[in-house]
């Protein structure tokens, strides 16, 4: 992803609120199934470039749906009162402890919006989700990124990063980790929230949990107000259409927020949606099953062909393409795979040029994308 250099006087006399702003580019959406039909011709497209969950949702959410089309013409209800029950029973938490969104990345957005000025700072880890730093140019601010260890996060140098830059006001975490996949253990985490001042926001991004329940840290929320879990219902859920996302937090933290977001900023039908896809729990496991047996079947696959990944604990897995031919490289064997209907994410955004990040499809685009790579692999 290139970054466009601009300078004021390109803007002039509209210039925006920070310099930094002038260095973001626009974020990088998974190439659309309707574009890659329109440039290369090909009808049987195999999506596996945005983490979506393959098996769609569950059939309650259809009905749900179906329920709201005769109400499109009222504004929906603006505190997401039956949602917000639904969430608290289903966290153990207060409703006055959640804050909905229009997804997670919303939700991304309010927080640094709400804590974040220009005078302070954002850390993140290295190869972690490319909206932290965004977020931090947006307001101005310092974008602290910190070394990763073996491609996850490293909370040591992380707490240090935060003792060594007293203006920290935000540190983001993704757990699992995108677009890498790995997962830190409770004991890690309980730790560095420990580590870290109490005036220091700690944002749990567990965007992919339904695939690792394990990581689960809703317990902190009992002990650290200062702790902020961000979810989604764009991934296990299926939602990515309907962009709903909820935060747990304090009280305190979801007061502030519940001024800052927009109002009515989850539509009717998400709301509905969201509620009927909590519900059916039993889908979430049907998920998590298929995800884990197609998983492995997967990586045994990437063996025999030779490519290295890291460990996934969520819904995709990142591959390293390193073949000794100089035309084979990560960028070509994506390009060959749009050309024959494969849809999969280049990483050269994370600074992972030698990488692709394949989301982990049903058994039958499993094997498509398999068959494909591999006679990419060997074609003479």
């Amino acid at each position: 992803m290139q970054t466009t250099q601009l300078t004021a006087s390109d803007l002039s006399p509209l210039t925006p609120a920070y310099d930094s702003i002038l260095a973001l580019a626009p974020y990088q959406t998974g190439k659309p199934i309707e574009e890659l039909t329109r440039e290369y011709g090909v009808s049987d497209v195999v999506k596996l470039a945005s983490n979506e969950n393959p098996m769609g949702c569950s059939p309650r959410v259809t009905l749900a749906v179906t329920e709201q089309l005769g109400q499109l013409s009222r504004y929906p209800d603006g505190n997401g009162y039956y949602l917000k029950q639904a969430l608290a029973d289903f966290n153990d938490v207060n409703a006055n402890q959640i804050t909905l969104g229009n997804g997670s990345d919303d939700l991304l957005d309010i927080l640094a919006r709400s804590f974040v000025g220009a005078d302070d700072a954002i850390v993140y880890s290295q190869y972690a989700f490319v909206v932290y730093p965004m977020l931090a140019k947006m307001q101005g601010a310092t974008g602290i990124e910190v070394p990763a260890q073996r491609f996850g996060h490293n909370l040591k140098a992380m707490s240090q990063a935060v003792q060594d830059n007293p203006n920290t006001k935000i540190v983001f975490i993704a757990n699992p980790n995108n677009p890498t996949g790995t997962q830190l253990e409770q004991k890690e985490l309980y730790q560095f929230v420990t580590s870290v001042p109490s005036s220091v926001l700690v944002v749990l991004d567990e965007a992919y949990i339904e695939y690792s329940p394990e990581s689960n840290n809703r317990a902190l929320l009992d002990e650290f107000d200062n702790v902020i879990i961000v979810r989604t219902f764009s991934k296990a859920y299926g939602l990515a259409g309907l962009r709903v996302g909820y935060a747990l937090s304090s009280v305190a933290v979801a007061d502030l927020l519940n001024r800052i977001r927009q109002p009515f900023n989850v539509s009717r039908v998400g709301l509905a949606a969201a509620a009927a896809a909590l519900a059916d729990q039993d889908f979430i496991e049907k998920t998590r099953l298929i995800n884990d047996e197609q998983m492995r079947w997967l990586e045994k696959q990437f063996d025999a062909l030779g490519l290295g990944f890291v460990k996934s604990h969520a819904n995709f897995i990142m591959v390293e393409v390193q073949v000794e031919m100089e035309d084979i490289t990560a960028a070509s064997i994506h390009q060959a795979l749009l050309e024959q209907g494969v849809i999969v994410r280049p990483l050269d955004a994370y600074g992972l040029p030698n990488w692709l990040r394949i989301t982990v499809g049903v058994a039958e685009d499993n094997l498509r994308l398999i068959d494909t790579l591999r006679s990419i692999l060997t074609e003479d």
